[in-house]
């Protein structure tokens, strides 16, 4: 079996009109998989709260498109809201569902790394659920190494649901930060 011909993809910093395609692909994962551990769809209002607060934190979202709309999304926030977790901030990627395993996470996550980096990050963080081999995989080939497994941590689809937590160092263990 062939696949389709692969459209030319383009990856920018997503504008708010980009938001209800993100929306689209958020609540497909939400409706279809453990990807997300929420059950209810999210709604243009939340999702645009959203967006506007990655905007005042000057935290980049980008978006991966084509000539059929939005193909994939990718942002972070803060790991942790304590002002200790300064540096370690915790991304999210994902992808339409017509167009997953084609290399359009992998160029998100790559286009993430260097934001992340100008903004003095230290630490990229990704809580995969421990199902998703897809994304697990993707994520070690891009220098992440598991750092915990929490078992039974979540629940959806009437099942009990694992959690892995994936770190990526953006600059040397151990590198000197300013006080």
């Amino acid at each position: 079996m062939q696949l389709p011909m692969q459209l030319p993809m383009q990856l920018r910093d997503a504008v708010e009109d980009d938001v209800p395609g993100i929306l689209g692909i958020y609540n497909e994962v939400i409706a279809n998989s453990t990807a997300v551990y929420a059950e209810k769809a999210v709604t243009l209002d939340e999702r645009l709260a959203w967006f506007k607060l990655r905007q005042q934190q000057d935290y980049p979202v980008l978006v991966a498109s084509d000539d059929t709309g939005i193909i994939g999304f990718i942002s972070f926030g803060d790991f942790r809201a304590w002002p200790c977790y300064l540096y370690a901030v915790e991304h999210s990627v994902h992808v339409r569902a017509d167009r997953r395993g084609r290399g359009v996470g992998r160029a998100l996550i790559e286009a993430l790394i260097p934001r992340a980096s100008a903004l003095g990050k230290h630490i990229l963080i990704a809580g995969i659920d421990a199902d998703n081999v897809r994304s697990l995989k993707l994520h070690r080939g891009l220098g992440f190494e598991q750092v915990a497994h929490f078992r039974e941590v979540g629940r959806k689809f009437n099942r009990w649901l694992d959690l892995v937590f994936m770190q990526r160092f953006l600059d040397a263990p151990g590198a000197a930060r300013p006080r």
